[in-house]
């Protein structure tokens, strides 16, 4: 019986540790001029690859961090760059 407890604390935390980090984006961050410059290269250069670049003006802030929050992961963007991508898109969005 301990056994078969101690197996399943185990395999619960090895599935956690594989999920999904949980550092979403929740509001801006960055605002100088060279990290939105950077936010706007990522967002060119990662997004491109599987997609046509949406609009910034497709979402409001809380849109996008949805979007992003499933996408950023796909794209593998750092944390870093996951945040100036959204600084970015809010900073030139007219919602």
């Amino acid at each position: 019986m301990k056994k078969s407890i101690a197996l399943a604390l185990l395999a619960s935390a090895f599935i956690i540790s594989c999920g999904p980090k949980s550092s979403a984006v929740t509001g801006p961050k960055f605002t100088s001029s060279e990290h939105l410059a950077q936010g706007k290269t990522v967002f060119e250069n990662s997004c491109n690859r599987c997609h046509k670049l949406p609009d910034p003006a497709k979402h409001d802030d809380k849109g996008w961090i949805k979007t992003l929050s499933r996408m950023a992961p796909k794209a593998k963007l750092t944390d870093e760059q996951h945040q100036m991508v959204y600084d970015y898109l809010i900073s030139v969005n007219k919602k």
